[in-house]
């Protein structure tokens, strides 16, 4: 973690006592704590966008690990010209589902915080990147606002699903896609910080309950609604919507939700969805066919 900030607080008196963005107080904790000159981070940037970008184009022909999931992606992707929501969230959605499949099946993703959670940030950001004309070097920017803000809750919280929750791995890739954003659509450090916790704090409560203990169901189509929530929180953002709880506010409170949490309900796979009878017999069939292979 950064030795300059500790808090999304931090980052944002920080920026403005610069005048500067939150992306730029990152890079330059990053290039001190790491010892990385900052354009080689840039660079690290860039090919992490890349990756991303690859992994929001529905898999073909590639199955899930357990079977559960599969073809959503393409489907959306499919009605977008004619969907009742619009064009714009309906391609967040579905390349949130192409990440999120990608990863079910072993594809190429990145944790962005989480692999659970990867659809979330490139899908938000690959959009507005394109609704803003943004080019790679600026989406790259956006990403170290979001790797701030994903380093603040990990540090003060947690991004861990066993620890605390999809709160924790969604809720956080939420966060820091609404920050990725709203970066690009103003760069304003106060901005940024409420659209972080407007998305984090819709999300607080959500359980980690994986069917069969796979990152499937409900994982990949979670990763749709989160990016939607995202999206939504930097457009409330933007438009001049704040937070009435602080951003480091709603950290703690996740954190805090996490512990009271029971512990079925963090990735066990013992509660929530994967307790239902259907999520019960679908856990005993897949493991039944891995026993056979």
């Amino acid at each position: 973690m950064p030795v300059t900030f500790q808090k999304i607080q931090d980052l944002v008196r920080m920026a403005q006592d610069r005048e500067c963005a939150i992306w730029q107080i990152v890079m330059e904790a990053e290039e001190k704590e790491r010892g990385i000159p900052k354009e080689e981070l840039l660079q690290e940037m860039g090919r992490r966008w890349q990756v991303m970008l690859a992994s929001i184009v529905p898999p073909v022909d590639q199955p899930s690990m357990g079977g559960l999931v599969g073809g959503d992606a393409a489907k959306i992707a499919g009605i977008i010209d004619r969907a009742v929501f619009g064009p714009v969230p309906t391609r967040v959605i579905a390349r949130a589902l192409a990440a999120a499949e990608n990863n079910a099946a072993m594809g190429r993703i990145v944790a962005a915080p989480t692999a659970g959670s990867c659809g979330i940030l490139p899908a938000v950001l690959s959009v507005v990147a394109e609704e803003t004309g943004a080019d790679a070097t600026e989406a790259a920017h956006a990403l170290l606002t979001a790797a701030g803000v994903g380093m603040v809750i990990a540090s003060n919280a947690t991004i861990s699903g066993a620890e605390g929750g999809c709160q924790a791995e969604c809720g956080s890739a939420a966060a820091m896609a609404a920050a990725a954003a709203a970066e690009l659509m103003t760069g304003d450090p106060v901005i940024v910080a409420h659209a972080a916790a407007l998305a984090l704090k819709n999300l607080l409560g959500l359980v980690c309950d994986p069917v069969a203990g796979l990152v499937e169901v409900p994982c990949v189509k979670r990763n749709a609604f989160a990016a939607v929530h995202a999206f939504t929180a930097a457009q409330m953002a933007f438009a001049g919507i704040r937070s009435v709880i602080p951003p480091d506010e709603v950290i703690w409170a996740m954190h805090s939700i996490g512990k009271a949490m029971h512990q079925d309900l963090k990735e066990t796979g013992r509660g929530g969805l994967a307790a239902t009878p259907t999520g019960k017999k679908l856990a005993t069939k897949i493991q039944s066919a891995s026993d056979k292979s």
